[in-house]
């Protein structure tokens, strides 16, 4: 069974959005692939931060080690992973920004008058 979605228009000198248009156009299919190639590696990035100080922690001694005086490696490990939270948000908030910019044009293209 196929489905043709179309949205009516809420607009009367806009024409209804039509999904299956939008999801077949070339502009959105490059925005999922833009997408992909960031949310793949960032998310790959910080789960193997993130895991590596219970693994470090738990199977090797390597952040038993004095790092800055009595300051142990586990801890500036800890300390990194706050770093690294907040710094990869703002980088996820900046890009969505531009992930939804992209998002809007291609609704706009498609719902333009005449089109």
């Amino acid at each position: 069974m196929e489905f043709h979605y179309v949205e009516e228009a809420k607009d009367p000198n806009k024409k209804p959005l039509d999904y299956e248009a939008v999801v077949n156009s070339s502009k959105f299919k490059k925005l999922l692939q833009e997408k992909k190639k960031f949310i793949v590696p960032i998310t790959i990035f910080f789960l193997l931060f993130y895991f590596s100080l219970p693994v470090l922690a738990v199977y090797t001694t390597v952040l038993d080690q004095p790092v800055i005086g009595d300051i142990t490696g586990a801890w500036v490990l800890a300390f990194a992973q706050f770093i690294m939270t907040w710094v990869l948000c703002i980088i996820y908030v900046k890009k969505a920004a531009y992930f939804d910019k992209v998002a809007e044009e291609i609704i706009a293209e498609h719902t333009k008058e005449g089109k």
